[in-house]
């Protein structure tokens, strides 16, 4: 009966305890305002297909090679890797062209944007497995692809040596870590699928805190402004002049 009695208390008193603690929360929580703190570990699988060019010579020596990173607007998305030659670098190399460089162009799924977590992933995958110059790694698109390279560089401005939108768009919010990465910003004046003002906006709040940005205007062309930027020969030697001295 004593035992009775003892365990009889304690539930009492852990029912008590309970209620008492369940009354300092609501109260803590009904008419009062605190701080609190919250941290998850959130992981996820990636993946893509892409197509990877090797320049002339690539097997001959253990040469550090420069690498360009090109993204392709929306009409290329899917799982057909062909799609991706249909425009910018893919289609020159597919055409016949050499590079002096090694180029990967990876490809978006239907119905998305590029997300920046699948192509940092790939460029470390790129870097980990092949003889890339680390100093002398690229970024350009076209398009949504233009939209990507500008989020992109926003997200690792330390990672690209130049960088290369073709009549993209971007939030201006961040722009100002690219101050310290050189830009070659192409756009159509007459384009009526993005409008040169949104790129205009990029380029002009990146001025304002000092970036090394030149933008270059066609004035007749509408959207496709990216076929007479790759095709310009010395849109490649200003690249690969651009040097990245914070990586090595």
């Amino acid at each position: 009966m004593k035992n009775f009695f003892i365990s009889a208390l304690i539930s009492l008193l852990g029912l008590l305890l309970i209620r008492c603690s369940t009354m300092d929360k609501a109260i803590n929580i009904k008419g009062t305002q605190t701080a609190a703190h919250f941290r998850a570990t959130i992981t996820k699988n990636v993946e893509a297909n892409y197509l990877i060019y090797l320049p002339e010579g690539y097997n001959d020596s253990n040469k550090k090679w420069p690498l360009l990173l090109f993204l392709h607007g929306a009409g290329e998305r899917g799982t057909d890797i062909n799609l991706v030659k249909k425009h910018g670098p893919p289609k020159l190399i597919d055409e016949g062209k050499q590079f002096p460089f090694i180029v990967v162009s990876p490809q978006c799924p239907l119905n998305q944007r590029w997300s920046t977590d699948v192509l940092i992933s790939l460029l470390d995958e790129i870097e980990k497995n092949y003889n890339v110059d680390l100093s002398r790694v690229y970024l350009t698109g076209l398009s949504m692809g233009g939209y990507g390279a500008w989020q992109l560089a926003i997200a690792y401005p330390d990672r690209f040596a130049a960088v290369i939108p073709i009549c993209g768009w971007g939030d201006t919010f961040e722009v100002c870590k690219l101050k310290n990465v050189p830009l070659w910003v192409f756009h159509g004046a007459k384009d009526n699928v993005v409008p040169i003002e949104a790129e205009q906006r990029m380029v002009d709040a990146l001025k304002q805190c000092g970036g090394n940005v030149q933008f270059t205007i066609y004035p007749e062309a509408g959207h496709d402004a990216w076929t007479e930027t790759y095709n310009n020969p010395n849109l490649y030697v200003w690249m690969l002049q651009q040097i990245n001295t914070r990586r090595k």
